[in-house]
């Protein structure tokens, strides 16, 4: 399964994209952090955010999103900045029909340290124990999708196995030299998909009929 965990946020989001299954040590693809300026209005700021978002989610083709639940602090101009950037990041998940899921921070605390109220250094220091890295990731608001992405890997459950291994197909295809885009080799494998369950639904409907 492959996540791509976003924490969000107005002037920083964090982002990364881990690889991996339960029971398995996971694989760190990328990190990073999308910055909006702050001198920009709002709406500005979230098309920005948008298209940031769109393009990893073209480029590394994830299996699910896997998005930091929003919770109420005091600074409530913060609360909703980060609120807006997080329903920016479900839209983009939805909008490519990409399974979201989220998680709360203390969800995440746990999962990773076994404490849900363990503090970002212990959370790092973990993250990094996880992948084999020498530090953790930073800033912190990549290491806090890290630490996301891993929870997802960890507790989250595919929705959908078929669309899990179309996908996986879709990035896996090579371009023909004809100009065959990911997008038809999808088609292909779902097509591949269907014959072989109308096969097996024939050779099935063939049995039951031998046994009557």
């Amino acid at each position: 399964m492959r996540v791509l965990a976003i924490d969000p946020g107005l002037t920083r989001c964090g982002f990364s994209v881990v690889e991996g299954t339960p029971g398995r040590p996971p694989h760190l693809l990328a990190v990073g952090v999308v910055r909006t300026e702050v001198d920009l209005d709002v709406p500005r700021r979230l098309v920005v955010l948008e298209s940031e978002l769109t393009s990893l989610v073209t480029v590394w083709v994830p299996d699910v999103v896997a998005i930091e639940r929003v919770f109420a602090q005091n600074n409530t101009p913060t609360v909703i900045g980060t609120a807006q950037a997080a329903g920016v990041a479900m839209l983009v998940g939805a909008r490519q029909q990409i399974p979201v899921a989220q998680h709360t921070p203390s969800e995440v605390k746990a999962a990773i340290t076994g404490n849900g109220r363990a503090d970002k250094q212990q959370v790092g220091t973990m993250v990094a124990r996880i992948l084999q890295l020498d530090t953790p990731p930073k800033p912190a608001d990549a290491a806090d999708a890290v630490a996301l992405g891993i929870c997802q890997l960890w507790r989250g459950v595919s929705s959908n196995r078929i669309e899990e291994a179309l996908r996986r197909q879709e990035r896996n295809a090579p371009r023909a030299s004809g100009g065959e885009t990911n997008a038809t080799a999808l088609d292909r494998a779902a097509e591949i998909s269907r014959r072989q369950m109308d096969r097996l639904a024939a050779a099935t409907r063939r049995g039951g009929r031998r046994q009557s």
